[in-house]
């Protein structure tokens, strides 16, 4: 019997408690966590192999690469620079998942609020396999009206996202 590893969640963000939920995977043979881990963590590569990210920066310094508690802040899905937050980064090891979460924000009127996490987890399985999961709970009236349009965004962007990142770390 095999187990997979899963995302910690905080309790404020518990899946199905927010307004727009969603969970996009592949298992891929050929590639590595750590060669996934480095185009998923290194934000110069992001705007390579995904077109539904821009304007990424580092308001308090330090970047491209993300690393545990660093700030940044992107526009995605047609936000306005969200300012994020790493929350957990810790690289894949041996038997040890890659796990990388971030908050992201967006204040203002409560049209406008938005308050996300994402969560990446990438780890390698027997085989030359490598597993990469991404979900993210969004929470305020714009996540609502994205988990209401058809198809959802938010789970068609996260698949480029996997898509490219496979792709990258593939050449």
């Amino acid at each position: 019997m095999t187990t997979q590893n899963a995302i910690n969640w905080p309790q404020h963000h518990l899946p199905g408690t927010g307004d727009n939920f969603v969970s996009n995977e592949v298992i891929v043979q050929g590639i590595t966590a750590a060669r996934i881990w480095h185009f998923l963590t290194d934000t110069s590569e992001w705007e390579g192999y995904y077109d539904n990210v821009a304007d990424i920066s580092f308001p308090e310094g330090g970047g491209p690469g993300l690393k545990d508690d660093v700030a940044f802040s992107f526009g995605t899905f047609g936000f306005p620079p969200l300012a994020a937050h790493v929350v957990e980064f810790q690289a894949p090891a041996d038997g040890v998942p890659g796990r990388l979460s971030w908050t992201a924000r967006q204040d203002g009127t409560p049209e406008e609020r938005l308050d996300v996490l994402h969560a990446w987890l990438v780890e390698d399985l027997d085989g030359g396999r490598v597993r990469i999961l991404t979900q993210e709970n969004q929470i305020g009236q714009p996540a609502a009206a994205l988990a209401n349009e058809r198809p959802n965004p938010m789970l068609n962007g996260h698949q480029a996202w996997l898509d490219g990142l496979v792709f990258a770390a593939s050449k």
